[in-house]
């Protein structure tokens, strides 16, 4: 999973967005970590007066299906939805 997210975020254009729906709970959490990771600037404390990395993706959103979606399919209550845009940041400088 881990792999493919970073495989999206490099083919992925600016604006473009990444969706991702996962199933279970480690899932979602894989998802979610990686989102939070790349959705903040990165700043070298070793060098704190250095202009901060730029972030490369900003979480839109966290979709969970509706009631009425799970009574008419019981397996759909645990999905989960994560939208992020790809910002306008280079691919260079991504974290590995």
């Amino acid at each position: 999973m881990q792999q493919a997210l970073k495989a999206a975020l490099k083919v992925l254009q600016p604006g473009g967005r990444l969706v991702a729906i996962s199933f279970h709970s480690l899932e979602d959490r894989i998802v979610k970590q990686f989102i939070a990771k790349h959705s903040r600037e990165v700043v070298d404390r070793r060098v704190p007066f250095a202009a901060p990395q730029a972030m490369h993706l900003e979480a839109v959103a966290r979709v969970k299906p509706s009631d009425a979606e799970i009574s008419a399919n019981p397996r759909a209550r645990s999905a989960v939805m994560r939208v992020a845009r790809r910002t306008s940041a280079s691919y260079e400088a991504v974290p590995a």
